[in-house]
């Protein structure tokens, strides 16, 4: 019989350009699990951009959107969800994301997260005059948000994307989530 912890769901939190996406399609293609952006996710089940989700509904608006599809997804099996920066904001997310799966916080400070972003047009909330001091508010807010909620965090500052996919496979290991494949165990 399968251990429930192999099939336990894992969870991508951190600001906007930390990496959840990136890092969170290679953790899944690893552990050959299906992967989810609950961005791109809004994005296919309302068949808009979300900039324009802003425009029109605002951020309260998306973030009704945003509960549902976390909600969703998170009631899934043995998946990897990378979830939109602001998906802590809300308690019942964060209380959905502890208690349906192992959640990691890629964390990396705003200077980082700034020199990542900074040319992006899709993120609603850099539209600003001053994006680098958005994102020192966004961090100031959200990282003790993202502490609360995460069973690990991870610093990404400038590891290579493989480092930091293997450092997640370390702690999925520790946690008796996932198993290497003994081609792997050296």
């Amino acid at each position: 019989m399968e251990d429930p912890k192999a099939r336990a769901n894992v969870f991508f939190i951190g600001l906007m350009g930390a990496g959840k996406t990136t890092v969170g399609r290679a953790v899944a293609k690893r552990l050959d699990r299906p992967f989810f952006d609950s961005d791109l996710e809004i994005e296919a089940r309302t068949g808009v951009k979300i900039p324009l989700i802003f425009e029109h509904e605002g951020e309260q608006g998306f973030r009704v959107r945003e509960s549902l599809v976390i909600d969703d997804l998170s009631q899934q099996s043995g998946i990897v969800l990378a979830t939109g920066g602001g998906a802590v904001l809300a308690p019942q997310n964060r209380e959905w994301l502890n208690q349906r799966g192992l959640v990691i916080y890629l964390r990396a400070n705003p200077h980082d997260l700034w020199l990542r972003t900074r040319r992006d047009r899709n993120r609603p909330l850099l539209q600003t005059e001053d994006p680098r001091a958005k994102l020192e508010s966004l961090y100031t807010v959200r990282d003790p948000l993202y502490r609360e909620c995460a069973h690990f965090t991870i610093e990404t500052g400038r590891p290579s994307i493989n480092a930091l996919v293997n450092t997640v496979l370390m702690q999925l290991e520790v946690a008796g989530v996932w198993v290497p494949p003994s081609s792997e165990i050296s």
